[in-house]
């Protein structure tokens, strides 16, 4: 058995705008909303609200229910959701479409009679309490299942991996909670890592600050490279930051060190998966060795690397390329669906795009490798590559790659483009990518070649 949280009942696990809530509230609203819950053993936990998240899941715990956490909530993944676990309903805190799904509005606590709470529950670590879903990135969104004990276990070591155990901080996230990196850094991390989270999802720069201006320190900005640049590009004057946290995508050395610079604040990013969840940190510019967290080993057979031990569920083969160093420490060398062939040279897409944001004048960028179906009909593989670059000449950017990629990889088109639409987590979706390529390069496009 493993009690809901590690913090005593009178510590603050979260902040909302009206102050700080202690434990012993959070609990009484836990009860409170239990008690509201209708039969079904699956929950979409579709709520915005940090806070109100973090109820309903309790809320789970409590009265043996599942909290399914899509990482999608369009209603084509909602609907598959719900073919594939009958009698599920959903919980919304405020306007959304839950495409004819059974739903109910999360209720309004202030109008709840709070019970006295005298002690933490707890939960049987057997017990499989989530369910969270890959993005889909790659094909249809893919169920894991997370059992309590794991979970716990989660939280403690990312704490530890990051310090935070010794100095608990209030987290703020802008990434969704559902999410398996949002749901980890900045619930677990506070439910069992002895932080405290801000109950908001800022998005937007000024809500960034206003967020982390209505906590106190030491403070950690939970968030993702495409909201970094954001931020730094708005010019707004940042709160007292202590630390950041990114993920989702690749984070650049130049794009950390400007950041720290800005914030003075180290920049560390967590490496995972929805699949065996977060496995490693780094500090960006201290180098590009990742260090493992605590608990969690990694195995080689043949060329795929796997993550077992720890809070990992199983044995779990990673997507990526890596290379195994001493003491838990390991370097990436991009995913194995990123491999490039091209006239018998070998790259990986991660390395290209890494490239392509390194040149000047770059805000962002990504290649994209066509399905053979839309390629050319002289059977030839060729890149296309969109980017962000306004004031900067297609010729002088053809020009610089050149300079630092081999020529077969050059793209062909390069495409400029206002932005690149990414998700709420600020992942670009393959699906998206291919959208851009048919409005750009495919048939019947208005594109010409950079």
């Amino acid at each position: 058995m493993k009690p809901i949280t590690g913090h005593g009942l009178d510590d603050v696990l979260a902040w909302r705008p009206s102050g700080p809530v202690r434990v012993r509230e959070f609990l009484a609203d836990t009860l409170s909303v239990a008690a509201l819950l209708p039969a079904g053993s699956g929950v979409l936990n579709l709520c915005e609200d940090r806070y109100h998240f973090a109820v309903l899941f309790a809320a789970c715990l409590l009265t043996g229910k599942v909290s399914l956490q899509p990482s999608s909530h369009s209603a084509e993944t909602l609907q598959r959701l719900a073919q594939e676990h009958p009698g599920c309903f959903a919980v919304v805190d405020g306007p959304f479409d839950v495409a004819g799904l059974p739903s109910l509005p999360f209720p309004d606590l202030a109008a709840l009679n709070r019970v006295s709470v005298d002690r933490v529950p707890e939960i049987d670590e057997g017990r499989v309490v989530a369910i969270l879903f890959t993005s889909g990135s790659t094909g249809l969104p893919q169920p894991h299942a997370k059992t309590w004990g794991r979970l716990v276990q989660n939280g403690r070591a990312e704490a530890v991996a990051l310090g935070l155990d010794r100095r608990p901080h209030v987290l703020v996230g802008t990434v969704p909670v559902q999410h398996s990196y949002g749901f980890e850094s900045t619930f677990l991390l506070a439910l069992h890592g002895g932080c405290s989270f801000w109950s908001g999802k800022p998005f937007f720069p000024q809500d960034v600050v206003d967020a982390l201006t209505a906590v106190p320190q030491p403070r950690m900005l939970v968030t993702t490279p495409y909201h970094l640049g954001t931020l730094l590009g708005s010019g707004l004057d940042w709160p007292a930051l202590d630390i950041c946290l990114s993920a989702t995508a690749p984070l650049g050395t130049e794009l950390a060190t400007r950041v720290e610079s800005h914030s003075g604040a180290p920049v560390h990013e967590i490496y995972g998966s929805t699949e065996s969840g977060q496995l490693a940190t780094r500090r960006t510019t201290a180098g590009a060795v990742w260090q493992l967290l605590p608990g969690v080993r990694l195995v080689q057979h043949a060329d795929t690397t796997s993550a077992c031990e720890g809070h990992v569920e199983g044995v779990v083969p990673l997507s990526d390329i890596i290379e195994l160093q001493d003491g838990g420490r390991f370097l990436l060398h991009g995913r194995h669906a990123d491999l490039v062939n091209i006239a018998g040279k070998r790259s990986s897409l991660a390395y290209l795009n890494h490239q392509l944001c390194a040149i000047e004048g770059v805000q962002e960028g990504a290649f994209f490798l066509p399905d053979e179906a839309d390629q050319s009909a002289d059977g030839i593989t060729r890149l296309t590559a969109f980017v962000v670059a306004p004031g900067v000449p297609p010729r002088s950017l053809q020009a610089a790659l050149r300079q630092r990629i081999d020529r077969v990889f050059l793209p062909r088109p390069l495409v400029f483009v206002e932005a690149l639409p990414r998700n709420s987590t600020g992942k670009l979706m393959r699906s998206t990518l291919q959208e851009l390529y048919r409005l750009h390069v495919g048939p019947g496009s208005h594109h010409g070649p950079a």
